[in-house]
């Protein structure tokens, strides 16, 4: 009765996803969550942080955020198991880090091209000789 069988859903399970969200979401979060529990320690504790960092300022849900956290696992878990130490993992600006991860994703891009045209619209109205950054800051 999945989708993925080929077989449409029941008329109760497009409610209740309707009302929960996808439930194939949900099973893709909790095996990422299992996943993470299974790190070492300092590799569990540096992916939560992530995580909390990416829930406040990544894309908010969708395929896209949790195709975002597993390649997140993906990445710690082969950091782990190559011993790669945690700050070359980050670098020296975590924040720098998490940015350019994001930027890989959709909305991580769409989130650059709005800095980039806020950014733009105050130089010009600060009265910088900036040239216009895209057809949307016309």
């Amino acid at each position: 009765m999945t989708a993925e069988s080929g077989e449409p859903k029941s008329r109760y399970l497009h409610y209740l996803e309707i009302l929960t969200g996808s439930l194939d979401e949900k099973k893709r979060w909790r095996q990422y969550k299992a996943r993470v529990k299974q790190l070492p320690d300092n590799y569990r504790v540096a992916v939560e942080a992530m995580e909390r960092y990416l829930m406040h300022f990544g894309p908010a849900d969708g395929a896209g955020a949790m195709t975002m956290y597993e390649d997140l696992a993906d990445l710690f878990e082969q950091g782990a198991a190559d011993g790669t130490p945690i700050r070359d993992l980050f670098g020296d600006d975590p924040i720098e880090f998490a940015e350019a991860f994001m930027a890989n994703y959709p909305l991580g891009q769409y989130r650059a091209r709005e800095r980039a045209r806020f950014t733009s619209a105050v130089a010009r109205a600060a009265g910088d000789d900036t040239p216009r950054r895209d057809r949307t800051d016309r």
